[in-house]
């Protein structure tokens, strides 16, 4: 993006700031400190995002539609970064550090989950990552895709059982059935390969091929880590380094939609349904988070931070809620696409960012079936929202 004068909206930066603030010290006094560093993680992951633009939806629609790769490499290049930075402590090279990777299992499950998350993602016009920040920068259909996003996952989380009991393999670690280095190396020389593949379909497209580290902004470095926006390949950066932190200090990867099953689980049993006698919610980790306030959830916490890290970000660029105007038509993907995000999440074990990034950095061959599965996803989705949109 060429420099040009920006215009920060003052009120909203202050507003974020303060809300910022009050949460952080909120978090600290009535829960921990660690819970009052994984919000301001989701606050860092928040602007990385937004200053960047980073979202895998809008990546996977221009290589679908357009054969342009610079999305997909920033991805590729997420996904590479983090594996280097997750397999040796997953893989136990720091027997202090006590970490878990994403796993889930490989099966029928998640290949249907994330493929109508694959539909969802161009219906709904986000992912998991792509649906906060985007309602955290202003847009309103997004809040509708956000709710029928929390609709879909709790759905998904009282069928859970019944797709369970298909055909699976079960959880396979690269990192245990190679050993850490190993696995890795076989990692990135098939991520290089994909990186290779993508950058050689848009060079046959279009004759050339869009750099990822092109300079085209000469402010000062850090006017522009402040104030924004960022080259897509900073997105990466910052997406690797807090999702890192994350593991690190949570012990568990970066995770998104857990949440979304959880507030709508809380919502259903406030209004008098029976969510706590639901098989997925009647023990384990979401029988506490049912049982306790929603501040108290990793995930949830970490949400509310990107939301508002994302508002910060918005309103330091000076683009917070864009003027738009919501269509019959909008409407209807929103809702549809919301409603397979959410159910299509619950069944692949996470979104593009707890089952795809979590586990392809964890070693998890059940995050390269989420790959497949979801980009061929994305591709129906593709056609599907050109149809409707083009439909009278």
């Amino acid at each position: 993006m060429e420099a040009k004068q920006q215009k920060i909206d003052l009120p909203v930066v202050v507003i974020a700031l303060l809300a910022i603030l009050f949460l952080s010290l909120f978090l600290q006094h009535e829960f921990s400190l660690k819970q009052s560093v994984l919000f301001l993680i989701g606050v860092g992951l928040g602007i990385s995002l937004m200053h960047a633009l980073f979202g895998f939806t809008g990546g996977w629609r221009m290589m679908i539609a357009q054969r342009r790769s610079i999305g997909v490499r920033a991805q590729l290049l997420l996904l590479a970064l983090s594996s280097v930075l997750f397999f040796p402590v997953i893989g136990n090279v720091f027997p202090d550090i006590q970490a878990a990777g994403a796993y889930g299992p490989f099966g029928i499950s998640v290949l249907v989950g994330a493929f109508l998350f694959g539909i969802g993602m161009q219906l709904g016009g986000g992912c998991g990552s792509g649906t906060l920040f985007t309602v955290g920068w202003g847009h309103k259909d997004m809040l509708i895709t956000l709710a029928f996003f929390i609709i879909g996952a709790t759905l998904g989380s009282y069928h859970l059982p019944w797709w369970l009991s298909l055909p699976n393999a079960g959880k396979i670690s690269l990192i245990e059935e190679f050993n850490w280095l190993p696995a890795l190396l076989l990692q990135l020389a098939v991520l290089f390969i994909i990186y290779k593949a993508v950058t050689g379909i848009e060079k046959k497209q279009h004759n050339e091929v869009k750099s990822l580290f092109l300079k085209t902004d000469e402010r000062p470095f850090i006017y522009r880590l402040v104030i924004g926006p960022w080259p897509i390949w900073w997105g990466a950066l910052g997406l690797t380094l807090f999702g890192f932190l994350t593991l690190l200090i949570a012990g568990y990867t970066w995770s998104i939609t857990f949440a979304f099953g959880l507030w709508g689980a809380k919502i259903w049993t406030a209004l008098g349904g029976d969510a706590v006698n639901w098989s997925y919610w009647s023990s384990g980790y979401p029988a506490k988070a049912l049982s306790q306030s929603v501040l108290a959830d990793v995930t949830s916490v970490m949400n509310f931070g990107i939301m508002i890290g994302a508002l910060l970000a918005a309103a330091l660029v000076g683009k917070f809620a864009p003027e738009s105007k919501l269509k019959i038509k909008r409407v209807m993907t929103a809702v549809i696409g919301g409603l397979l995000l959410g159910y299509g999440a619950r069944l692949a074990f996470g979104c593009n960012i707890g089952a795809l990034l979590g586990g392809i950095a964890s070693g998890s061959l059940h995050g390269w079936l989420w790959l497949v599965a979801g980009f061929t996803g994305n591709i129906v989705g593709v056609k599907a929202r050109s149809m409707m949109e083009s439909s009278h």
